[in-house]
């Protein structure tokens, strides 16, 4: 890769380190609230090497390797700077790494899955590892990983057969997309869901499924499919292999059954046992379990979500990341009955009866995992949701965490004072309305029970669309955000106007200022594009812009890219105002028809050929002049530095740590946590 390639790939310097401020509302928490968290907590981030063996096979030994530098001076970098004999701006460097890997947990972006490596000399981290032995052992362990860039096609996560990066196929060399795919439809026909395991090839024809699950061998009352191991598949032979992340899995258990002790309620307690069964036994039925304990868990001062959750990282998009979340918009729940046949479809295409989610904004004490979303809608499995409910969370502290001196491209002169004033309030309307009618909204067809469909007979939404399903639920998602925030009874609930349609008043101005950042983030998105494997990185990023295309492809122009210089330097957004309610609105209910419908109606391949066309990057253009723009203008995304919780065993009180925001803080957070 050529030094002008690899500019693309260097970590930000500097990243955008910010407090996730908590220590309020936790000092609001009695003594056994408090134990509950910490032991959640506790947990949450004692998975965070799970995390680590989920992106690269380096990311382990690159964590150990900063941690153990830290210790070796107690974060005293000035003194390993003097040992090593290196420049300030070279400390600087690795600093700047160090935290963007804590922050991404790995070696790739949580967001856009692109590998990012230092901006000093390979010399650099060698002078420095030579400080301490401990950290040189871990140094060594990665193998030149830390710099290495010669093959493109590394820099991304992706199939191991298109050359990309994946650990969700360890030690797996040959494995192809037909091989994965095939374990897959025998994982659905046997009914063993997928989201905790990893799969390796042996040879032709023979594979381990990996399990985690703190036991190492099939539980003694069976798994999830009893006690058979070993199967015969189209593929080959396959065996189910207990005990992936064993060590971890042992000890979360028994935080969650030290949480369960100072549970507030049976069903926060029945929650942590479930928790611990499936950790300990590898069992996704049991998670399923703790899913629906954590429905029947309303508006706790406590919150708490844990597991192997969220797909996007897998390339196939099946297998979950290991993360959690610990601690209103009821307004917008009670409306929801009435918002939803506004929806561009027919009662057919419904839920038969809206399930009320617990629809709550928190404020996040600890989160483990590769990135912090603004919001979340779980779970994930779509015959709970369907039939049993779901939560929504608004994550606060998240939604109003800001870095200093942020830049912003695409936006005109004309537009940034309305833009800057309401970008904030239009976007948690959007993450409200995503979150609860987006994601909460639609009828699958599917069997609902043995012999009965609720429409016609097929399989899951998930195993049909496979690796575009996240990328396609988040857009129809957004598209529902963007649909319904036209409608100025649900601006009024969250404070903006009186419910009438007024274009020219507050309400106009965050509805304006909504769809201004949706198609800014189209823009901004083409980062997450990769122009040689020409494919995107990032679900969100993805749906945001086909999104954009959806914007500027109306019949009738509302929206539309302004510039003069050919380079396109001057680029910014330009929508007219008086047309959002009309042609935006139309352009995007139609836009969200087809996509809810083909979901609906499993119509893989209709609905795949469609979203592919959606979100098809025109290579010169957008894929070159845009996307040179775009990267010439990239903001750091922001690191988050988490407060850690200390138990004193001999009073039973917990107190919280809090950390600076900055690059050394955010190394000693995790130093300290000794996980």
């Amino acid at each position: 890769m050529n030094t002008q390639e690899l500019k693309n790939f260097l970590a930000d310097s500097p990243p955008s380190t910010v407090n996730l401020v908590i220590k309020p509302h936790f000092d609001a928490l009695t003594d056994q609230q408090a134990r509950y968290a910490h032991f959640i907590s506790r947990g949450a981030f004692t998975g965070t090497r799970i995390t680590l063996r989920q992106v690269s096979p380096e990311s382990e030994s690159i964590f150990d390797f900063i941690i153990e530098l830290y210790k070796s001076t107690n974060g005293d970098w000035k003194a390993i700077q003097s040992k090593a004999g290196v420049s300030d701006e070279d400390l600087k460097y690795f600093l700047e790494y160090a935290t963007q890997f804590l922050g991404n947990c790995g070696n790739y972006k949580g967001f856009g899955d692109s590998k990012f490596v230092p901006r000093c000399a390979e010399k650099v981290f060698d002078d420095l590892a030579a400080t301490s032995s401990k950290a040189n052992e871990h140094y060594k362990a990665t193998k030149g990983a830390i710099f290495s860039s010669d093959n493109d096609g590394i820099m991304h996560l992706g199939y191991l057969d298109e050359n990309h990066m994946t650990t969700y196929y360890p030690d797996s060399k040959g494995i192809t997309k037909a091989e994965i795919a095939a374990v897959s439809d025998w994982m659905a026909e046997k009914g063993l869901l997928v989201e905790n395991t990893r799969l390796r090839k042996k040879s032709d024809r023979d594979f381990d499924l990996l399990i985690a699950s703190a036991v190492t061998e099939v539980p003694a009352g069976g798994g999830d499919i009893g006690k058979e191991t070993e199967f015969d598949f189209s593929g080959g032979k396959i065996k189910l292999v207990y005990g992936d992340h064993s060590k971890e899995l042992g000890l979360i258990a028994g935080y969650h059954k030290k949480a369960a002790e100072n549970s507030a309620n049976d069903n926060q307690k029945n929650m942590q046992l479930a928790y611990a069964k499936s950790f300990e036994e590898g069992s996704l039925e049991a998670f399923k379990d703790s899913q629906r304990y954590w429905i029947r868990d309303k508006g706790p001062m406590v919150e708490s979500n844990i597991g192997f959750v969220e797909t996007y990282r897998d390339p196939h998009g099946v297998r979950g990341e290991w993360e959690e979340r610990t601690r209103a918009f009821g307004a917008l729940v009670d409306a929801a009955e009435s918002m939803i046949p506004k929806l561009p479809w027919s009662t057919d295409f419904e839920k038969d009866k809206f399930l009320s989610p617990d629809f709550t904004s928190l404020e996040v004490l600890s989160f483990a995992g590769s990135g912090i979303p603004a919001g979340i809608n779980i779970p994930n499995y779509d015959d709970i949701r369907q039939s049993e409910g779901f939560k929504n969370v608004s994550l606060g502290n998240v939604l109003s965490a800001k870095a200093p001196n942020e830049k912003i491209p695409f936006i005109s002169e004309a537009d940034l004072a309305i833009y800057q004033k309401y970008r904030d309030p239009a976007f948690e309307v959007q993450v409200g309305i995503h979150e609860l009618l987006g994601h909460g909204t639609g009828k699958l067809l599917q069997e609902t029970s043995p012999g009965v469909f609720n429409f016609d007979t097929g399989e899951t939404w998930g195993s049909v669309f496979g690796s575009i399903a996240s990328s396609y639920e988040e857009c129809r998602a957004e598209c529902v955000a963007m649909a319904l925030s036209c409608d100025f009874e649900i601006l009024k609930i969250f404070g903006f106007g009186d419910g009438k349609t007024d274009m020219d008043n507050e309400a106009g101005d965050v509805l304006y200022a909504a769809y201004l950042s949706m198609a800014r983030a189209g823009i901004a998105s083409l980062e997450m594009w990769d122009p040689k494997s020409r494919k995107w990185g990032q679900a969100h990023s993805q749906a945001r812009f086909s999104i954009l295309k959806c914007f500027l492809e109306s019949e009738e122009e509302f929206c539309k890219l302004d510039y003069k210089n050919e380079d396109l330097s001057d680029l910014t957004i330009k929508i007219d105002r008086s047309k959002i309610l009309s042609s935006g609105r139309k352009a995007v209910e139609a836009y969200l028809q087809k996509l809810h419908v083909y979901k609906s109606t499993a119509d893989k391949e209709t609905g795949t050929k469609f979203y592919n066309q959606m979100t098809e990057v025109e290579p010169k253009f957008w894929g070159e002049k845009i996307r040179n723009e775009v990267l010439r203008n990239k903001q750091p995304r922001k690191v988050f530095v988490q407060a850690s919780t200390v138990l004193d065993e001999s009073t039973g009180k917990v107190s919280l740590v809090e950390y600076e925001p900055s690059l050394e803080g955010m190394i000693k957070s995790y130093a300290e946590r000794n996980v």
